[in-house]
């Protein structure tokens, strides 16, 4: 009779959980896939998904958990297609990167992923690091630490003196050896083969690459092509066996459009992108991801005194404003673009700020959330989970006060993030 009883309690108390469900009341719904919005709309949730979306305001059992948005604008939770989790710039960032050590930057690290994921962004993609990032998205996974769903990249890969060579601008003796595939440093076939199979091997979620150089680092001009199209393909296609995409940061127009004969996903920045350059992404399907608030950052930067070496205070202050310009053309054009902002150049957890200048760029403000929902979604590959309110997708769910519609700059101030059907901003 005891044994039996404690069955029942246990079936009692398992069932009760398993039919638990939270019902979020919204006043306004844009769900990420339609082009108009919803109101006085219904979100059921139950563990980590959405099972319904029901008109009008719909109440639970009394077990069931209620969420009152009635007086919020509910979205998809946003994904930013382009972030430095590792790092976030600064006057002191060159001297910090001789002195600190990895536990260092996983700390740091965990602060800017929580930002992150409080400001309303749900879902990242880290474009390159020390590694630590793979680190960071196992911790975040495992409930170690607090931060938004992550595809990253590990260590980024570019040719010797590219973007991502540590020793450019160094003297020759300054580091402990000459970096290589497995610090993202490769020429020709051979080793950009290998440098893909080793971030592979750290765990990389896809690859990310230079075609050309940077604003950031010490070299005098960041716009030349650094790989040629036979190297991008060699990466590509090492990638695409591995199940892995391929990122291109890239500045200048020969570059820009060597990976995309090459094959790349998307390419990021893509400042000086000529007419030829955007006929090339749309005939091969190219991603744009434009990153205006690290334009502007660093244009702004540039203007004080002593922030950056001449050398990058020179680049900066033509990248910045020409950023702005070319997403211009690039959205009347008709490039595919996805929400990207390069945080971790400005500081995070102010990457909404990108949508003010998509729309000072000539994009509606629905368009400028969707390119942060579905567009980034359909980008990394998880639209089946992700980037839209619809039954069957995770809870990744944000509100704000007010309408983005009629004022964009609402999303700057978030006042509700629910990732996976957990609650961590109310």
């Amino acid at each position: 009779m005891k044994r039996l009883l404690t069955i029942l309690i246990a079936a009692a108390i398992g069932g009760s959980a398993l039919a638990q469900k939270t019902y979020i009341q919204c006043g306004r719904l844009i769900d990420g896939v339609s082009d108009k919005e919803r109101k006085s709309v219904t979100i059921v949730v139950e563990g980590k998904k959405i099972v319904e979306i029901k008109d009008g305001y719909v109440n639970g059992k009394s077990s069931d958990s209620l969420i009152d948005l009635k007086y919020k604008t509910v979205m998809p939770g946003f994904i930013d297609c382009h972030v430095h989790l590792e790092m976030q710039f600064s006057k002191t960032s060159f001297a910090d990167g001789f002195r600190e050590k990895d536990a260092d930057i996983a700390f740091q690290s965990a602060v800017y992923a929580k930002r992150t994921l409080l400001a309303g962004f749900t879902t990242v993609r880290d474009l390159g690091g020390s590694g630590v990032n793979i680190s960071l998205r196992n911790a975040i996974n495992r409930g170690v630490t607090v931060g938004p769903n992550i595809l990253t990249a590990g260590r980024a890969i570019s040719a010797t003196g590219g973007h991502m060579d540590p020793s450019v601008g160094l003297r020759d003796d300054a580091m402990r050896k000459t970096p290589g595939p497995e610090e993202g440093v490769a020429d020709g076939r051979e080793e950009c083969v290998k440098a893909v199979r080793y971030q592979f091997k750290a765990g990389a979620n896809l690859i990310k690459i230079a075609s050309t150089g940077g604003v950031l680092d010490l070299s005098t001009e960041g716009s030349g092509a650094e790989f040629t199209v036979d190297e991008i393909k060699a990466i590509v296609e090492t990638a695409k066996d591995y199940g892995m995409p391929v990122a291109c940061h890239a500045h200048g127009a020969e570059g820009i459009k060597r990976a995309i004969l090459g094959g790349a996903t998307s390419i990021e920045h893509g400042t000086f992108m000529d007419d030829e350059g955007m006929t090339l992404m749309k005939s091969h399907n190219v991603w744009y991801v434009p990153t205006l608030t690290a334009g502007r950052s660093v244009g702004d930067s540039s203007k004080v005194p002593g922030y950056f070496t001449p050398v990058v205070a020179a680049k900066a202050a033509v990248v910045g404003p020409t950023i702005q310009k070319t997403f211009a053309r690039a959205y009347k054009a008709g490039v595919k673009i996805a929400f990207g902002t390069d945080a971790g150049v400005y500081p995070h957890g102010m990457n909404a700020l990108e949508f003010r200048f998509m729309t000072e760029g000539g994009m509606p403000p629905m368009e400028a959330i969707k390119c942060a929902t579905m567009n980034a979604a359909d980008l990394l590959g998880i639209k089946e989970e992700r980037g839209s309110i619809e039954a069957g997708k995770m809870a990744d769910i944000v509100a704000v006060a007010g309408d983005p519609l009629q004022d964009i700059k609402v999303l700057s101030t978030m006042g509700f993030v629910m990732k996976e059907g957990k609650v961590y901003l109310r």
